[in-house]
């Protein structure tokens, strides 16, 4: 059909430049704390520099800020092209840009003044945490409420997965962050011990299955399908693997917990349900990737694929590893080492960040008008650095966690340690000045996106103001299951 289809992206434009501005910021902070563990000289002797309070800053600052404005930004372009119909409350839209950015901005300004909860992925305080939920209601409802007014009966599924990350994410920071608060600045859990550690990983566990997992499959079910420029492999596949993500996930938080004092049998429900997670993770990935069979060759024109193709890839990996640690006996040698923080930035680096910049980058010229990027070999050296920068990371940090792991377990004949902690940190120190080094390429790959991004909108000052009728140049995915058949 060629029609043109006045979309309201005003808000989508803001959200894509902030994703580009937040994720050179999360980057400098983590690639700055990797500094800090390779020389320790840089914390600088300034007590909001040093790592632990810092490390909040770049968790917040990649997932939420970075992350987050992707996400809803994506969402509101989505929900617009799969429904046919603009934007509903523009200006509810554009109260939950600004809210979101000044959550941010408080979070980030906060947590390393020591105003924080001490909670993973919800670090914020009280008036942060009510701010957060006010402005995810507000989001909610911008989504609902155009979703409610599409022209197309029928919901794809990129839609499915971006209500259950929304309802799911609403939930699970509700839960979670219920304290009492006891001044302006501090407040405590209602939740206590072994409970309160139960009800933090159900929700952190969730934080990466809801936000980092759904909401970033939604991403993919759409782009994916447009940079391949053909339908999506199996659209009845995707449903199966949809109601199979969202009923499993919610009761694998435990398996961050193992040997701890949460009960055995608790422990145990996390590894069963971690290891049965892979049906729909792995169907996931293989959906995406199969999606290109017949347009392999699109990733020699298009770097935007090769994002999105490499991502799956990681994603498949992620989850493979991530059930797989979830196994007790391999749990015993990776716990409390730095093989987790490899699974964490293969899935991070690998996954979440490169299906977003793809994503980004297939929706920023349709967004801001126009026919292309502005430098396609600007888009060729941002993914040489960023995948090779989560190589030298990833790969770094696997080595020094199976060193850690196996250094910490031997024993002398007599049963005493054979190695100190003191000897582990010496053994592992190159390693860490290695991730740095990625650290430093992923960082200047956010650079080359944001110098792209801002050349690309160099004739469009205009449309980042103010909303434009845009084209639509070729067939959105398919929107109905029906004619889709099932291959392979």
């Amino acid at each position: 059909m060629t029609a043109i289809e006045t979309y309201d992206d005003r808000v989508v434009r803001l959200f894509l430049f902030a994703s580009a501005v937040w994720g050179i910021i999360g980057m400098l902070v983590g690639m700055y704390l990797a500094a800090e563990l390779a020389w320790p000289f840089w914390n600088l002797d300034v007590p909001f520099l040093a790592f632990s309070k810092l490390r909040p800053d770049h968790t917040f600052g990649v997932i939420f800020a970075f992350g987050g404005s992707a996400l809803i930004g994506t969402c509101f372009y989505v929900v617009q092209r799969t429904g046919h119909t603009r934007l509903a409350l523009p200006r509810l839209a554009e109260f939950t840009f600004w809210g979101w950015q000044l959550i941010c901005v408080l979070a980030m300004v906060t947590m390393p003044l020591g105003m924080t909860q001490s909670k993973e992925y919800a670090e914020p305080e009280w008036f942060v945490d009510i701010l957060i939920a006010v402005v995810w209601v507000s989001f909610g409802a911008v989504f609902f409420a155009t979703l409610a007014r599409r022209r197309i009966r029928h919901i794809y599924v990129a839609n499915w997965y971006y209500s259950a990350f929304i309802i799911a994410v609403g939930l699970l920071h509700i839960i979670n962050n219920i304290a009492i608060p006891v001044s302006m600045t501090k407040s405590y859990p209602i939740y206590s011990g072994a409970v309160d550690a139960m009800v933090q990983w159900w929700y952190g566990h969730n934080a990466v299955a809801f936000f980092l997992t759904a909401g970033f499959l939604g991403m993919m079910y759409y782009f994916v399908p447009r940079q391949a420029q053909q339908p999506l492999w199996s659209y009845r596949f995707s449903i199966v693997n949809f109601w199979a993500l969202i009923s499993t996930y919610m009761w694998a938080g435990s398996h961050h917990l193992m040997y701890t004092a949460l009960p055995d049998w608790v422990q145990s429900v996390g590894m069963a349900f971690s290891l049965v997670l892979l049906m729909p993770s792995l169907g996931s990935a293989a959906n995406g990737l199969f999606t290109f069979n017949g347009s392999w060759h699109r990733l020699k024109e298009d770097p935007a694929a090769k994002f999105m193709v490499l991502a799956l890839v990681f994603y498949a990996a992620a989850t493979f590893e991530g059930s797989l640690m979830a196994v007790k006996t391999v749990n015993s040698l990776s716990h409390y080492t730095d093989w987790t923080i490899a699974h964490v930035h293969s899935g991070s680096l690998g996954w979440v960040a490169m299906i977003t910049i793809g994503s980004l980058y297939a929706m920023a010229p349709r967004a801001l008008g126009r026919p292309a990027m502005y430098s396609r070999k600007g888009m060729e050296l941002h993914f040489w650095l960023h995948l090779t920068g989560t190589l030298f990371y990833v790969i770094a940090m696997w080595t020094a966690g199976v060193i850690e792991g196996t250094m910490w377990r031997a024993t002398n004949p007599d049963g005493a340690l054979t190695h100190s902690f003191l000897d582990s940190l010496i053994a592992i120190k190159p390693l860490y000045m290695v991730r740095w080094f990625g650290g430093v390429l992923i960082w200047l790959g956010m650079w080359v996106m944001a110098w792209n991004l801002w050349y690309t909108a160099a004739d469009a000052r205009k449309p980042i103001i103010s909303p434009i009728p845009v084209p639509i140049p070729d067939p959105e995915p398919r929107q109905t299951p029906a004619p889709l058949p099932v291959q392979g």
